[in-house]
């Protein structure tokens, strides 16, 4: 079994393996995967049986976080999140919001980080009118990709790096 899969073959999986499991879905960019990732998506897990990761392609993420990102290309990203036990399957995705992937999977619980607020996270009117649930989990301070940027450049332009 493949973990990274395309959203065709996922669907087909989730057919044959579903029933009688909970499927957990979220999705980001995860560009430098680092540890508050790796808790992000531990914490996610254990809210099911099958943890789905939909991952922003490299022209989706330069379109949300602008011109120099992602750092690391889609097929590493991919890579590395895959390596990770806790996912189950890894899907990219090309559009600016993964709703796309979101009505196609229907997942039974749908998480983002708690830095979204109720109400504005893409896919949750859909996953609750089908009688799922949205989990917002609490994210490690400090642990994120921008803040890893920022100390990398204060190292460089100190001459530190």
């Amino acid at each position: 079994m493949a973990k990274i899969i395309t959203l065709k073959g996922l669907q087909r999986e989730l057919k044959r393996i579903r029933e009688g499991k909970k499927v957990v879905f979220t999705n980001g960019c995860f560009d430098i995967i680092h540890a508050g990732h790796v808790k992000y998506l531990e914490k996610a897990k254990r809210l099911g049986d099958i943890l789905v990761v939909g991952l922003n392609t490299d022209r989706s993420v330069r379109k949300i976080k602008g011109k120099g990102r992602p750092i690391v290309g889609q097929n590493d990203r991919a890579t590395v999140l895959a390596a990770l036990n806790m996912v189950d399957y890894v899907v990219l995705f090309d559009e600016p919001t993964p709703i796309r992937l979101i009505e196609a999977i229907r997942p039974d619980v749908l998480v983002k980080g708690a830095d979204w607020k109720r109400g504005q996270i893409v896919g949750e009117d859909f996953v609750k009118s089908h009688g799922g649930k949205v989990r917002r989990i609490t994210l490690l301070k400090g642990r994120s990709t921008t803040d890893l940027i920022k100390k990398i450049a204060r190292l460089c332009k100190k001459g530190e790096l």
